[in-house]
């Protein structure tokens, strides 16, 4: 059985990005989006991802942002993945990516089709399954995961609510590429918890034995 992926989103000290690194992260993500508590400034994501060892990727995640902003934020962290999650079609995404790979957030609802999100941007590495709250991610709700299609043609990363608590769980019945979490592994927005990181990743890692 495949080792499902994890990764650790809205970062914004640095004794969470190592506590995610011990802890066994494949990948880390770093809010640029100022509305969200989770925000960074260009300094402290350069900051934090100079702390990153090899083979952790550093993902930065946008909303619907301006050609400028993203070229800024390239020029100035060397982000290795980019994460799409407004209502970014495909030749946007692959715009404004400047050629880093790039995911694609879907926000899950009884009537969203994944298949079709897939088929409109063929662009992504891969498609984030995410619970439609107010704001963009990081609102601590699950979404229905039987709206989830067999036969997706791209990795599945599933975010949403997820937690210690319900991870391994959600690992099993949906069989995801990665899993993506953060508030699930907070004492406070945008302020992680070393033991829930911890707690996160051995529930996903009992889950894929």
């Amino acid at each position: 059985m495949s080792r499902t992926r994890i990764k650790i989103c809205g970062l914004t000290r640095p004794q969470d990005v190592a506590a995610a690194v011990e802890a066994g992260a494949d990948a880390v993500g770093f809010v640029f989006y100022p509305p969200s508590p989770r925000n960074v400034s260009f300094v402290q994501a350069a900051e934090l991802v100079a702390r990153l060892p090899p083979f952790v990727t550093a993902v930065g995640l946008f909303v619907d942002p301006q050609t400028e902003f993203v070229a800024e934020a390239l020029r100035r962290v060397p982000l290795q993945l980019l994460q799409f999650h407004g209502g970014e079609r495909d030749a946007r995404c692959a715009e404004l990516s400047a050629g880093i790979p790039w995911i694609k957030a879907i926000r899950m609802c009884a009537g969203v089709d994944l298949l079709e999100s897939s088929a409109s941007h063929p662009g992504a590495r891969g498609l984030l399954a995410d619970a439609l709250v107010d704001g963009f991610g990081g609102g601590g709700k699950t979404f229905d995961w039987s709206l989830l299609p067999a036969g997706l043609d791209r990795p599945l990363i599933l975010a949403g609510g997820l937690d210690p608590d319900n991870v391994g769980e959600a690992v099993r019945r949906t069989r995801p590429w990665a899993v993506d979490v953060s508030s699930g592994v907070e004492i406070a927005k945008g302020i992680k918890d070393a033991a829930k990181i911890a707690a996160f990743v051995a529930e996903v890692r009992n889950a894929d034995d």
